[in-house]
């Protein structure tokens, strides 16, 4: 926006201002000139009456509204506040009762039977003036409030909006740790598959295409559908197996995967990794049992992997420390992780709400 076309906006934005002061004040004559008539036929003297108390209200408005609200009420500083409201109300009853005296003095020649019988007593002026003022007063805290709700509402915005890219980097930098950990091991298996010239390697060649094919595409949308994860998992398994051969006894169990349950992508996977990585071979075996489970409410996924006894086996590697952060941040209230160890078996429960795809 040029500079010529905000200095246009401010001088129109002034000039309505202005056009609403005016207005209001006008309106305000005619409420004077209305209640100082009642049961009075002399227009004349109503009017001049009126208009000449107009100056004692609008100064002791403006003083109220744009010096004592801002500066004292607002800020909190209410004895100050207090304070000078009393000067206020002093120097503008004196005032009053000029305007008082005028009406008695130069419009009715100390005749007060010629007087309008509404500015006969000070007190109805005082109740006029101070009404206005008072009114006056509450449009100018209601504008003060909103605009404070405003300013307070875009900063917390603005304070959401950056804690939300924050998140966004954060989750982006926690994949970009969790991808390069996977493809490392994976192509660990290959490179020992490749040693031996094994035939198998065509085989492993494919699984690890499907596995960077879900990697590449699927991985930076926010869900996806648990099928496709847990086919993500078996690609894995499938890898590992031609891996390790007969030394892997592995039970996997997947039941009732709903075609539209949905999940983060690569949120199960290091827990598989970790087990593969992690799990020692007991009686000739690395044993590896996978359970997942669903129902209305939510989704546990169960794995445990074999371990020696007594061992100082610690599986709190790269991948799981990343994965209890990107739970926080994904799944913060909704999502329960357990991770336990005994002697036989190093056991993570993931429970998570159940999410539907749209």
């Amino acid at each position: 926006m040029s500079l010529n076309m905000l200095s246009r906006d401010f001088i129109l934005k002034k000039i309505a201002k202005l056009l609403l002061h005016i207005i209001f004040w006008t309106v305000v004559l005619f409420c004077y000139t209305y209640f100082f008539g009642y049961n009075s036929e002399n227009i004349n003297y109503i009017f001049s009456f009126s208009l000449f108390l107009m100056p004692v209200t609008i100064g002791t408005t403006y003083t109220v509204i744009d010096l004592l609200i801002p500066k004292y009420l607002i800020l909190e500083k209410y004895f100050q506040f207090i304070l000078y409201c009393v000067y206020t109300i002093i120097i503008s009853a004196l005032f009053i009762v000029i305007s008082f005296f005028y009406g008695l003095i130069y419009l009715s020649s100390l005749n007060v039977d010629s007087m309008a019988p509404m500015t006969r007593s000070p007190l109805f002026l005082f109740i006029a003036v101070y009404f206005v003022v008072f009114i006056a007063s509450a449009f100018s805290l209601v504008q003060h409030n909103y605009k404070s709700t405003s300013v307070n509402q875009e900063l917390k915005n603005k304070i959401l909006e950056a804690q939300l890219k924050l998140k966004e980097q954060e989750l982006q930098y926690l994949k970009m740790q969790i991808h390069p950990h996977f493809l490392f091991n994976t192509l660990n298996t290959m490179y020992g598959f490749a040693l031996k010239k094994s035939e198998q390697t065509p085989e492993m060649i494919l699984k690890l295409s499907n596995l960077l094919d879900y990697l590449l595409y699927q991985v930076d949308k926010p869900l996806v559908p648990l099928q496709d994860e847990i086919n993500h998992i078996k690609d894995y398994v499938a890898l590992e197996k031609m891996r390790f051969s007969d030394t892997l006894d592995i039970n996997m169990n997947f039941e009732n995967v709903d075609s539209t349950l949905q999940i983060a992508p690569m949120l199960l996977i290091p827990f598989v990794e970790n087990s593969f990585k992690h799990g020692q071979i007991k009686n000739e075996k690395l044993s590896i049992i996978m359970d997942l489970k669903c129902n209305e409410e939510y989704i546990r996924f169960i794995i445990k992997n074999s371990i020696l006894r007594h061992s100082e086996n610690n599986q709190e590697g790269i991948g799981l420390a990343n994965i209890k952060k990107r739970l926080v941040l994904l799944y913060k209230d909704k999502h329960e992780l357990k991770v336990s160890k005994n002697e036989d078996w190093y056991t993570v429960i993931l429970t998570l709400k159940k999410l539907k795809l749209s």
